[in-house]
């Protein structure tokens, strides 16, 4: 047996129950597949038609590290407009999740502590711990609000970091204009990194999508066109930040994933100048067909963004009510994957409008016993 040979920071975090659920779709026959945090829609044909094109005209080596100038200068132009920072700058990274792995691992110490909000999702725990960070848990239930004071509360002498992620996966919740304000204003009196996941920034569909960037000059953003555009197979995220924090995230990124697909980065240039309003809009009127079927039935704290709802299971765990979906073939996915507790579970509303309804069916079902 080899086991003695696997690293202790393996140790740290179980395999994703997110890709077990996702294993176990595979093998059931036309399943009601509410699980999976992808768009159901298809990647732009003008976007695919760029991609084959740079794939056509040879550009399939190695990319700069820090990002092709097709895409990176659109970014940056982008950013600065918005933000008007002297100091923010961008790179391109292989999707938002090697962002964030390259972000822990540029600014965690061993030992130091990383503020989560619960639920999270699921990398946030794993990847901090994976960087020798403590992840240390600031409850949302039952609304999933920031609350300011358990923040503070929560912030000691080794906490390094908050991260954020609004609107926020599982729960589908974004955060208000106050939330956000005061979490960049306890950022900058504590002098933490705050880190702010945005990669569902494009779904806000009851408001403006609120940054903690625009409030603190020091944060640290994620970002990418999986979730927008389709794209996520082709692993093209990008961060901006300080400048000192772009540069070793770049750094470590010559190490680690070298660079992002550079067909993709010709591709996403294009994406840049894609609307994606229409999208947008199918995808509120989704959340909104949802909601009507399962009124009554589920408690849920109202999701104004991404493409989540995250009721409360009736009379048991959350666990339980999946096991008990799955047997009437659907998937869902339990909520203490992406949480300390039991008591929810994610449904995904990225799929066939048909697809809802059949789910929506078990789910009544599930709900009146």
């Amino acid at each position: 047996m080899a086991s003695h040979w696997i690293a202790d920071r393996t140790q740290a975090f179980d395999s994703s129950g997110i890709r077990k659920v996702f294993d176990l779709a595979s093998r059931l026959k036309d399943p009601i597949n509410l699980s999976i945090g992808q768009p159901h829609f298809d990647v732009p044909e003008n976007v695919k038609d760029a991609y084959i094109a740079a794939v056509r005209e040879g550009k399939n080596g190695y990319a700069l590290t820090q990002g092709m100038p097709v895409l990176r200068e659109k970014l940056q132009a982008r950013i600065d407009e918005k933000y008007g920072h002297p100091d923010r700058k961008v790179f391109v990274c292989s999707g938002t999740s090697g962002g964030l792995m390259l972000a822990l691992l540029s600014l965690v110490n061993p030992g130091d502590e990383v503020i989560v909000f619960d639920p999270y999702f699921v990398m946030y725990d794993s990847l901090t711990r994976l960087a020798g960070g403590e992840p240390v848990y600031v409850d949302t239930y039952p609304d999933f609000r920031i609350d300011l004071e358990r923040v503070a509360a929560a912030i000691t002498p080794r906490t390094k970091m908050i991260l954020c992620n609004s609107p926020g996966n599982p729960t589908g919740v974004v955060a208000s204009r106050e939330g956000i304000e005061g979490l960049a204003r306890l950022a900058r009196e504590h002098d933490i990194v705050l880190l702010s996941d945005e990669i569902y920034s494009s779904f806000c569909y009851d408001g403006p999508f609120e940054s903690p960037a625009d409030f603190n000059e020091q944060t640290l953003v994620i970002d990418g066109m999986s979730k927008s555009h389709a794209m996520t197979g082709w692993r093209l995220g990008w961060a901006h930040g300080p400048a000192e924090v772009i540069d070793t995230m770049v750094k470590l990124q010559q190490y680690s994933f070298v660079c992002a697909p550079q067909p993709a980065q010709w591709a996403g240039a294009v994406a840049l100048e894609t609307p994606m309003d229409a999208a947008v809009a199918e995808y509120r009127a989704k959340r909104d067909r949802l909601l009507a079927g399962l009124e009554g039935y589920y408690e849920i704290a109202q999701p104004g963004g991404a493409f989540y709802v995250f009721p409360k299971a009736p009379r048991c765990g959350g666990e339980e009510l999946v096991r008990r979906a799955i047997e009437k073939n659907l998937l869902i996915i339990p909520g203490n994957i992406f949480s300390r507790q039991d008591t929810h579970f994610r449904i995904s509303y990225a799929a066939a409008d048909e697809t809802i309804d059949r789910g929506i069916e078990v789910l009544q079902q599930l709900a009146q016993g």
